[in-house]
């Protein structure tokens, strides 16, 4: 007599379907020493909604011809979250997360908002999830779904993609040293700033405006890219090396 499935939360209201013979008119299902709710009967199945409990228990089907034999059914306490790494990420998703915890290991879905993606299970105490897109930028609550039931507690920051405008100014020495003013959005999480390729100095000013000093760099233009939590942005040739005179 087949138990599907044979895990539930510990807070009962898991639907559970027992299979066999001979179970038409069921009286009553038993987890243990407690009844579940009968809500389906045939000649082969009973459908029931588990009650609450803890650790491994007996079911049984009761029918006016007698009590079945027993099976095991297996109560899993909600999952505990202790972490979420990064913690924030572009609007657009696709990057990976790890959540770590303890019983992780029936996951089923993980919800950052209302966006749901299916994680993979590395242990009973991590996961890993591609991360859905998100509405906008601004940090949810990410949820973690298993056999145990939902435990809320994360959140994750959605991060709009930079934007670069015309810096100012726009040209400056190959030696480098050129204070430069970069105009833009989404700048608040920078985490780099490059001339040609050559990391730059720099202070967020605003979310919209970015201070940096130019690098040593080669006659001609180059590009400027702003990297962020929420990805990068490139000024193609935005920026000018002009070579000093010689004599």
């Amino acid at each position: 007599m087949p138990i599907s499935p044979n895990q539930g939360s510990t807070g009962g209201g898991t639907v559970v379907t027992i299979t066999g013979t001979n179970l038409s008119g069921a009286t009553a299902v038993h987890f243990g020493s407690k009844l579940g709710t009968i809500t389906a009967n045939t000649a082969t199945s009973v459908t029931v909604t588990s009650p609450s409990g803890n650790g491994t228990v007996p079911v049984t089907v009761t029918t006016p011809g007698g009590t079945s034999n027993p099976l095991s059914f297996y109560y899993i306490g909600a999952p505990f979250k202790a972490g979420i790494s990064p913690t924030s990420g572009v609007t657009a998703g696709g990057n990976t997360v790890t959540i770590t915890g303890t019983g992780l290991s029936t996951a089923t879905a993980v919800n950052f908002g209302s966006a749901s993606a299916t994680p993979t299970v590395v242990s009973d105490g991590q996961l890993t999830v591609t991360v859905p897109a998100g509405t906008a930028a601004g940090s949810v609550g990410v949820s973690v779904t298993t056999a145990g039931g939902t435990n809320n507690g994360l959140s994750y920051t959605y991060v709009d993609g930079p934007t670069i405008g015309t810096p100012v100014p726009a040209a400056g020495p190959t030696s480098g040293g050129t204070a430069v003013t970069i105009p833009g959005s989404g700048f608040t999480t920078t985490q780099s700033v490059t001339f040609g390729g050559a990391p730059a100095p720099f202070s967020v000013v605003s979310d919209t405006e970015i201070s940096a000093v130019t690098p040593p760099g080669t006659a001609g233009p180059a590009d400027i890219v702003v990297t962020t939590t929420g990805g990068s942005a490139t000024g193609t040739g935005a920026f000018t090396y002009v070579a000093g005179p010689g004599i």
